[in-house]
């Protein structure tokens, strides 16, 4: 027996709060490009938000005479110049903590500056795939955009909404996530705007989407509109949606409530009333800091896949490598039995090879529960 989840969903809650559209911005053309650990990479997790440094931040001129003696200390790296962190809190940082923290490090040395994009993602806790290579702010004065190092200045013709998020002032979540749809491979920018619409709604977006100016990108966000869906919990579920379509599989339903055995589960996806059930593994909500607990959790996991399992139903399970890789998702559906009534769409699989905004291509890091 089956049916949908009903009610709508709890609105996120948000840190940020709006200002005036125009606001003054202090950029110097001296920047330059934080480390970046190209041999690491991630998803930043959802409903995340780093209104805050996630590390300690020390800035080289409130430390008097100690600057050259900072700079050469093997316990402190340099975030962006002078800005510093303990070298320690850097290397434990995943890849998007340590873009939050290369933003708030520019926040330090250039306050006033708006950010968007990526930077303003970290803020309203957006998917980030990788590490972004740029730091981005929007400067409403200028009439062109800009480059400075790792530092894009965007212009616009088309006004954007700035809120304050903690100590950062951001385009607002729909603006940022618009900006992102249209620069993003298209499977990463359906899992933003997927994430942006459960706060404000979908026909915002569309809204902010049809009044853009600029011809670029308008195509790929006519095509996240028609594709967008709210439900998807997870950017692993919203980057599988995405591939389950071009390889030419039926259109799953979401978050399907599945009773079995006395139970009731709900699933990432489902085909045939629930006959077909496909799950998106994210291992982050397995991990805990307490090892009696994430065995606890994996053992919970097995036996609702067993009862799932009994009832009947065919279950196909895959991670993240598998999604994007294309091939072993296409393989365990066949297995399970999805109809693929589509030849696959050979062009949009292959913009899932490279992410070139980021450092390296994206692969999730799990996160632990808090």
């Amino acid at each position: 027996m089956v049916s949908h989840r009903t009610g709508p969903r709890p609105e996120p809650e948000s840190s940020c709060t709006g200002i005036p559209n125009r606001v003054s911005l202090h950029i110097s053309a001296s920047f330059d490009r934080s480390p970046s650990m190209r041999d690491e990479h991630g998803v930043m997790p959802p409903l995340t938000t780093t209104p805050q440094s996630p590390v300690a931040l020390f800035l080289a001129r409130d430390m008097v005479g100690a600057q050259r003696r900072v700079s050469r200390n093997p316990d402190f790296v340099r975030v962006r110049p002078g800005v510093y962190a303990a070298h320690e809190a850097w290397r434990a940082l995943k890849p998007w903590e340590r873009y939050a923290t290369r933003v708030h490090a520019f926040a330090q040395v250039s306050p006033g500056t708006v950010f968007s994009h990526e930077s303003a993602a970290v803020a309203h806790g957006l998917p980030i795939f990788g590490e972004p290579r740029d730091i981005h702010v929007f400067d409403p004065d200028r009439t062109t955009s800009r480059r400075f190092g790792d530092v894009a200045v965007h212009a616009s013709r088309t006004d954007r909404a700035i809120e304050a998020c903690g100590t950062l002032l951001v385009t607002d979540i729909a603006h940022t996530a618009v900006d992102l749809g249209r620069v993003l491979p298209p499977a990463f920018g359906l899992a933003v705007i997927d994430r942006a619409a459960q706060s404000c709604g979908i026909e915002r977006l569309a809204q902010l989407a049809a009044a853009q100016r600029a011809a670029r990108g308008r195509a790929m966000l006519r095509w996240l509109h028609a594709h967008a869906d709210p439900r998807s919990e997870s950017a692993g579920e919203s980057v599988s949606r995405a591939v389950i379509s071009w390889l030419g599989f039926a259109a799953p339903d979401l978050q399907l409530e599945v009773r079995c055995e006395g139970f009731r589960y709900r699933v990432d996806f489902a085909w045939e009333g629930g006959r077909i059930i496909g799950e998106s593994d994210g291992y982050g909500k397995y991990l805990t800091g307490d090892p009696e607990l994430t065995k606890a959790r994996l053992v919970a996991e097995k036996v609702r896949e067993d009862r799932l399992r009994r009832s009947g139903a065919a279950v196909a399970r895959w991670d993240w490598s598998a999604v994007m890789r294309g091939t072993p998702l296409g393989e365990r559906l066949h297995r399970a039995g999805v109809r693929q009534p589509r030849r696959p769409q050979h062009a949009m699989l292959a913009t899932l090879g490279a992410h070139p905004r980021s450092f390296a291509s994206a692969e999730p890091v799990p996160i632990p529960s808090q």
